[in-house]
C-alpha cells in the first residue's frame, strides 16, 4: 500500500468488509505463452508488483538492526516460519545414491501440505477465517516443489504473494513494511537455505552463470535498497570478502553474497557472473534500478516462471479496474 492511503479501520480488511469477499481456491490460469498478456495486464501482477515496491521504499537505507516496530502478526508468521524450521530437523536427510534432491524432502513437504491452513490459521484471526484456504495455497507453493526436489524465484513469488495477501485482508499493515522485509522475509530465507542444504534441492529453472543467484531474487532488490546513499559501502565492495564479512548483519545483500561464496568454490567471476557485472555499475540506486527491471524481464515476464502462479479473489487475474 503506498504512502498517504487510508488505513483500514482495525477490523476490517484492505479492499472489502470479509462479509462480501468471496474467497476462492487459488488456481494456474497461464496455460500458454500467449496467456502472458493477461498476466501482464492483471490486477495481480499491478498488485505484486506493487508491493515489491513499497517495500523496497520501505527499507531504503535502512540496516537490517534498525529499531522497527514488531506487530503480532509479525511474530506470529516467525513462528509460523520456526515450525517450517523444527520440521527440517525432524526429517532428516535419507541414505540415497543420487547427490542432488533428497527424497527426505517429499516427506517434509506432505507435512507442510498437510498443515498448511492450520499454520494459516495461527496468523489470521478468526473473523477473517474464510480467507486462509485461499492464502495457505501461496504458503504451500512457496517452499519449493516435491515431485522435481527444486526451488526458485517463482517460489519465492509464491511467498511475496502470500505476504500480500496478508496485507490485502488487514492482518499485515502499513507499519508492518521494514518487519514484513526485516523480520519476516529474513526468516524465510534462513528456512529455504536450510532447505536447500539439507536436502540438497535442484535450482528451479536455473540460468547457470547467467542467473543472479541459483535460488533468490528479491533480497536482492530489498537489499540494494538498503544500501542506497550508503556512507562508504559502494557496489564494488560486495566482491570484497572483508567487507561481506564486517557487513553481513545489517544487509540482506551482503548476506545473499556471503552465502554464494559459502555454497560455490572457484572465482566469484566465474560462478556468479551477472553479480560480477553488477559490482561495477557506480551506485546502489542505479543497481536498484537495474535489478527492479531485471527482476520484471527475467522472473515476471518469463513463462517457466509465471505458468506456475495461482490467481484467486485476492490477486485475481481480471484486468486491473481502476478505482
Amino acid at each position: 500500500m503506498a504512502e498517504g492511503e487510508r488505513h483500514p479501520p482495525p477490523d476490517s480488511s484492505e479492499e472489502t468488509p470479509p462479509a462480501t469477499q468471496n474467497f476462492i481456491i487459488p488456481k494456474k490460469e497461464i496455460h500458454t505463452v500467449p496467456d502472458m498478456g493477461k498476466w501482464k495486464r492483471s490486477q495481480a501482477y499491478a498488485d505484486y508488483i506493487g508491493f515489491i515496491l513499497t517495500l523496497n521504499e520501505g527499507v531504503k537505507g535502512k540496516k537490517l538492526t534498525f529499531d522497527y516496530k514488531v506487530s503480532e502478526a509479525i511474530e506470529k508468521l516467525v513462528a509460523l516460519l520456526d515450525t517450517l524450521d523444527r520440521w527440517i530437523d525432524e526429517t532428516p536427510p535419507v541414505d540415497q545414491p543420487s547427490r542432488f534432491g533428497n527424497k527426505a524432502y517429499r516427506t517434509w513437504y506432505a507435512k507442510l501440505d498437510q498443515e498448511a491452513e492450520n499454520l494459516v490459521a495461527s496468523v489470521v484471526p478468526t473473523h477473517l477465517a474464510a480467507a486462509v484456504p485461499e492464502v495457505a495455497v501461496y504458503l504451500k507453493e512457496a517452499v519449493g516443489n516435491s515431485t522435481r526436489i527444486d526451488y526458485g524465484t517463482g517460489h519465492e513469488a509464491a511467498f511475496a504473494a502470500f505476504l500480500c495477501c496478508l496485507c490485502k485482508i488487514g492482518v499485515l499493515r502499513v507499519d508492518d513494511q521494514v518487519a514484513i522485509v526485516f523480520k519476516v522475509f529474513d526468516r524465510y530465507l534462513e528456512v529455504m537455505r536450510k532447505l536447500q542444504k539439507t536436502y540438497r534441492m535442484e535450482p528451479a529453472g536455473s540460468q547457470g552463470v547467467w542467473g543472479l543467484d541459483d535460488f533468490q531474487f528479491l533480497p536482492f532488490i530489498w537489499g540494494s535498497s538498503q544500501l542506497i546513499d550508503h556512507p562508504h559501502l559502494e557496489p564494488r565492495h560486495f566482491v570484497d570478502e572483508k567487507a561481506v564479512s564486517e557487513n553481513h548483519k545489517d544487509y540482506m545483500f551482503l548476506q545473499c553474497i556471503l552465502f554464494i561464496t559459502e555454497m560455490k568454490t572457484g572465482p566469484f567471476a566465474e560462478h556468479s557472473n551477472q553479480l560480477w557485472n553488477i559490482s561495477a555499475v557506480p551506485s546502489w540506486s542505479k543497481v536498484n534500478q537495474g535489478l527492479i527491471r531485471m527482476y520484471k524481464a527475467e522472473c515476471l515476464e518469463k513463462f517457466p516462471v509465471i505458468q506456475h502462479f495461482k490467481f484467486g479473489s485476492l490477486l485475481p487475474i481480471h484486468p486491473v479496474t481502476s478505482g
